[in-house]
């Protein structure tokens, strides 16, 4: 386990691990992360964990407890207010919103060839892939269909599987079986952990306790919450966190 505020894991070791075996693991390490939008208002604070690539990490927390936010920090979008994100071997990001983005006219199977074409793949090799990833998630049988006619479901196994289409070394999603029945939720799940098996970071916000308890590891927020600046941390001394409290939304 990281010593660390919220996070349940056993992440550290095997970065560690890998680190003396001189093996290139990708992996993000949070050092001491806090994120105020208004001075001394924390939404979380003193958040310490690794995240390594094989792994799902569940990042959990009440509504407020800055959950997007702190996607957005590893994203590389957001300047955390305190402390730093540290990337090893992890430069390649994906992100899966958790309402999934397409364009209603083009057909699934452009959606996914699109990352490769862009990278300079030819279009031949790119379709060939392209569906090849398709047969992966199930989206073989409607790769012809044009982006609005998909359902829930399939609109967020195109979104992995547009991931899966370009290198990952970190894949960020938000809320994945959000809106999905049971069924469709598992199966999402079961990809992901498919992605994560490629050698991917995987961060993925969720209030969804099936796809949590599906998860390597637990980031908590509501463990890293803080009531004001400076304020100690009572019975939490060991690990020098802030008390704990509301966050800000």
């Amino acid at each position: 386990m990281s010593g660390s505020a919220g996070v349940v894991s056993a992440s550290a070791d095997v970065a560690v691990g890998a680190a003396i075996a001189g093996e290139a693991t990708a992996y993000v390490h949070l050092n001491d992360l806090g994120h105020a939008y208004t001075p001394g208002d924390f939404l979380f604070r003193h958040l310490n964990a690794t995240l390594v690539a094989g792994r799902i990490h569940a990042l959990i927390g009440p509504s407020g407890s800055g959950k997007s936010t702190l996607l957005a920090i590893l994203a590389g979008w957001l300047e955390p207010t305190e402390g730093a994100v540290e990337r090893h071997h992890a430069d390649a990001m994906n992100w899966v919103p958790q309402l999934p983005l397409g364009v209603a006219g083009r057909n699934v199977l452009d959606h996914v060839a699109l990352p490769m074409l862009v990278a300079g793949v030819p279009r031949e090799v790119a379709n060939g892939e392209a569906r090849r990833i398709l047969g992966q998630f199930g989206l073989e049988d409607v790769e012809d269909h044009p982006y609005g006619s998909l359902s829930g479901g399939e609109a967020q196994r195109l979104m992995l599987a547009r991931a899966a289409a370009t290198k990952c070394d970190l894949l960020l999603v938000d809320e994945p079986t959000a809106s999905l029945d049971r069924n469709s939720a598992r199966t999402v799940i079961a990809h992901i952990r498919g992605l994560a098996n490629r050698g991917c970071v995987v961060v993925v916000a969720t209030h969804d306790l099936e796809l949590r308890d599906a998860c390597d590891d637990v980031v908590d927020l509501a463990d890293a919450q803080d009531r004001g600046i400076d304020e100690p941390a009572a019975g939490n001394s060991a690990t020098g966190n802030s008390a704990q409290g509301e966050a800000a939304s």
